[in-house]
């Protein structure tokens, strides 16, 4: 019993810690002005919006400030968006008001989600659930709220595009992670995926894609941009503040990798690479 309580509130405390790096920096920033075009990207990808306007459930997972719940909303569908770090909603909400979207916010853990079986007819996340810490635990939850025959949809960094190698790169300068924890660009890797969800989906479609960006002037204004705006860079940083020596070291190699993916146009311009998949939750006909 005892073991079970220590798992537990190990637990409580490795979620607060995520939420709190999630609720640090500017993530609504990022979203908006670096890879704002991806939701639509899933949103059309799944198929939302082509049945009749306000019949179709939606729910977007660690949806942060609504990158594909609003265009989900936008497209006719009756959208909850929930995540973990509730303090992303009202960017969202703004978001939502001034695109005249309506969206749901509820504060939910991607692994444990506060709602039924099968309630939804479309289940999606948008380089989101792939940072919760337990691959399996999430999986499992967004196959058991997708109604028989819904859909999944997901798109993650790859491992070997760019967010999965800067990850790689800030790894030596981070605390070693918590036991079980699983590294987040695994997502991207479609057998993993596929591993994850198992023969409850059939019709999985898989493709790796690629979305320009070309915000950033040079390669360091990427990293001052992150450093100062992504929870995970910014949690990498404060934890090696006391160390000037590898601080530095940890700015030259995030320039060094944008400098390694920049195209060389005049401006910092790189391709980073997601997989998007979708699948049909078993048990039912499609579209049924």
């Amino acid at each position: 019993m005892s073991e079970s309580i220590d798992a537990a509130e190990a637990d409580r405390a490795l979620k607060a810690r995520h939420r709190a790096m999630w609720a640090q920096g500017d993530y609504p920033a990022v979203a908006a002005e670096i890879i704002s075009d991806l939701g639509t990207v899933l949103v059309e990808a799944c198929g939302v919006g082509r049945g009749v306007p306000g019949e179709a459930r939606v729910l977007d997972v660690a949806a942060g400030s609504g990158n594909a719940a609003i265009p989900a909303a936008l497209a006719g569908a009756s959208v909850v968006a929930c995540d973990l770090t509730p303090e992303l909603f009202e960017a969202g909400r703004q978001l939502a008001a001034q695109r005249g979207a309506e969206v749901e916010w509820r504060q939910a853990d991607a692994e444990a989600l506060p709602f039924a079986d099968g309630e939804f007819d479309t289940v999606l996340s948008c380089v989101g659930v792939m940072f919760a810490p337990h691959h399996q635990a999430s999986a499992d939850e967004l196959v058991r709220v997708c109604r028989p025959g819904g859909t999944i949809g997901l798109l993650s960094w790859t491992p070997e595009g760019f967010i999965g190698q800067m990850f790689a790169t800030m790894k030596p300068y981070a605390p070693p992670p918590p036991p079980g924890a699983q590294p987040p660009p695994l997502w991207g890797d479609e057998d993993h995926v596929r591993a994850l969800l198992g023969d409850r989906v059939t019709d999985i479609v898989a493709r790796k894609q690629t979305v320009r960006v070309d915000y950033f002037k040079t390669p360091e204004a990427f990293r001052e941009y992150f450093k100062e705006r992504y929870g995970p860079t910014i949690a990498v940083y404060r934890a090696i503040s006391d160390d000037p020596a590898r601080t530095a070291a940890l700015d030259r190699d995030l320039a060094e990798l944008a400098r390694r993916f920049d195209h060389g146009t005049g401006s910092t311009a790189m391709d980073w690479e997601y997989l998007l998949l979708t699948a049909r939750r078993t048990g039912g006909e499609a579209g049924a």
